[in-house]
């Protein structure tokens, strides 16, 4: 698998790295350059939300034309990105810098909301159907060491040259990712003559993952799943500060442990994937790690916060490729682009909406008790659902 598949996974590692990189950009440079926290806020939004309006319709897209090129329109979309927050940099005036970033981080926004699904429906084609399952971890894989490269290359270019620098190694990053997979060749899977609108075809989707009830709870899983990742975004850099209070080197291998222990999840799921009990694993991985995290707020000891933090990290690594690998093989294949659009919207939008959650209830009860909250509260829903949901219970995956 790795022999045919190499060169997909190499791009996917480079676009996703490159991808978040983007991201990084728009906020430490609107937080940097321009020193407004509200618009690198506002930054981050354009860049990962923009699928909640897109998304649709990337799915759509990813069906009714062959995938593979909806890839490499997506990178297009990237460099025009960057191509924007490069003439940011060069701008004189603060309103011209923040007027160009914030059109960067929407282009940005535009291409992850068709790079997701369009790398997951191409990986279903060019997949055979018994690698699918471990394909789409090994892929999911990739989509984690691309989150924690990004920071990384990041803070070694900027040690060594500007923001021009970071720049352009993202722009090559996705221009060689696009070569990779320059010979991939795929189809469109919507059935031929259909001449049906987008809201008929996003419509069909909807239908069709209500109509299975195994897919449906699955992409309730995700939903519950990635809730957790908004309160660990914004909560944990008020943990090490001022419960562990930690220094500013300090503070960021405490929260590159987060990175370092998903992506130890994501590996440990290819690894057990065969041994394990899938259903089981998901609903306990998420109420364990969600309890874990409530602990994380009565935990001052360094060593021991950053055991339950790395824990946190592989089960949410484990549960997350898991619950993808699953929605891809259960997916249809002539609805497989708006299956995994809805995926990726899941993936993108619900972190930042509970992002935004955890930031109200950390303003409104204090740090102590939001990370309690937030913990317990997931935990609890979790539980309720795995008592509800029989069919996802009984998942095992094999």
């Amino acid at each position: 698998m790795m022999r045919r598949l190499g060169a997909f996974f190499l791009s996917c590692l480079l676009a996703f790295t490159a991808g978040h990189m983007f991201n990084y950009t728009v906020i430490l440079y609107l937080q940097e350059a321009v020193g407004s926290d509200l618009l690198s806020g506002i930054g981050f939004g354009l860049a990962f939300g923009s699928s909640l309006v897109f998304g649709w319709f990337a799915g759509v897209l990813c069906d009714r034309m062959p995938p593979h090129r909806v890839i490499h329109g997506a990178q297009a979309l990237f460099l025009a990105g960057l191509a924007c927050l490069w003439r940011a940099q060069a701008g004189a005036g603060t309103g011209s810098r923040v007027a160009w970033t914030l059109v960067g981080a929407f282009m940005g926004g535009l291409a992850w909301s068709f790079a997701g699904p369009a790398r997951l429906t191409t990986l279903a084609q060019i997949a055979l159907p018994a690698e699918l399952r471990p394909a789409t971890i090994v892929f999911n894989l990739q989509v984690l060491i691309g989150f924690g490269l990004a920071p990384l290359v990041i803070g070694v270019v900027r040690s060594r040259a500007d923001w021009d620098a970071v720049l352009a190694v993202a722009a090559c990053a996705f221009v060689v990712a696009s070569l990779l997979i320059i010979k991939v060749r795929t189809r469109a899977t919507a059935r031929v003559g259909a001449q049906a609108s987008v809201l008929a075809d996003i419509r069909e989707g909807f239908r069709a993952v209500g109509a299975d009830p195994l897919l449906t709870q699955l992409m309730i899983a995700t939903v519950l799943a990635y809730a957790m990742t908004g309160p660990l975004q914004i909560l944990l850099p008020k943990l090490a500060r001022d419960i562990l209070h930690l220094s500013e080197l300090q503070r960021g291998a405490y929260l590159g442990l987060l990175a370092l222990s998903l992506i130890v999840g994501g590996v440990s799921a290819l690894a057990l994937a065969r041994r394990v009990h899938h259903g089981w694993v998901m609903f306990g991985g998420v109420v364990g790690g969600s309890l874990l995290f409530a602990a994380l707020s009565q935990i001052t000891r360094v060593s021991l916060s950053a055991a339950g933090l790395a824990c946190v990290g592989v089960a949410g690594g484990m549960v997350v490729s898991l619950l993808v690998s699953g929605i891809q093989a259960q997916a249809p294949q002539a609805l497989r682009g708006r299956v995994m659009g809805m995926y990726a919207i899941a993936s993108q939008v619900v972190p930042a909406l509970s992002g935004v959650v955890a930031g109200v209830l950390v303003n409104a009860v204090g740090l102590v008790s939001a990370i309690q909250l937030s913990g317990l509260a997931l935990a609890l829903l979790v539980a309720l659902a795995a008592w509800r949901m029989r069919r996802l219970r009984r998942y095992s995956g094999h």
